[in-house]
This record gives structure tokens, C-alpha cells and sequence, in this order.
């Protein structure tokens, strides 16, 4: 089972903190298991659409506590995290 966290404004714009997903067998890839998730529930479309399709990059993604790439491969059991880039001033 595949944990996945969100944080900060994507928290706040699915209105979830975490969920547990069984990581179906097609999704290889942090692109993959996002391109599922907007197929998936069409409120993922807001947090997702533009970095999802290569024109930007708002949402950060960790695997199991460590920022990757999304051509990183997912396994069953990883912790996916999603969070926008942190800022510092």
C-alpha cells in the first residue's frame, strides 16, 4: 500500500492531509502515479495540471523523506509526499 502525504497548499486544496492508495500495477513512476491521480478525482487537476505537463515545477515530491525526480520509481510500499517549493527570506 502506497502512503501519500500532502502539505501546506495542496493540503489545503484537496482538503486531505494523506491518503493510502494500492499502487496499481501500470504505475512505475512519480509522473505515472500523478498522471493517475488527475485521472483519478478531477481535483487533483488544480494542484497538478501545469507541473504534471512539464511547465513548471509547483509541486515538489519526496519518496520516503527524499525530494525526487518524477522519473523515480515508486514501489508498493513508499511514503510519496507532495508539498509546493519552500521559500526563504
Amino acid at each position: 500500500m502506497l502512503s501519500i502525504q500532502y502539505f501546506a497548499s495542496i493540503r489545503e486544496a484537496l482538503d486531505r492531509n494523506s491518503e493510502q492508495l494500492e499502487l496499481p500495477p501500470d504505475v512505475t513512476s512519480v509522473q505515472m502515479l500523478i498522471d493517475h491521480l488527475l485521472i483519478a478525482n478531477p481535483h487533483f487537476e488544480a494542484v497538478f495540471s501545469e507541473s504534471s505537463r512539464g511547465k513548471g515545477s509547483k509541486v515538489l515530491v519526496a519518496v520516503n523523506q527524499t525530494i525526487v525526480a518524477r522519473n523515480h520509481r515508486l514501489s508498493e510500499h513508499d511514503e510519496v509526499a507532495f508539498f509546493p517549493p519552500m521559500t526563504g527570506g
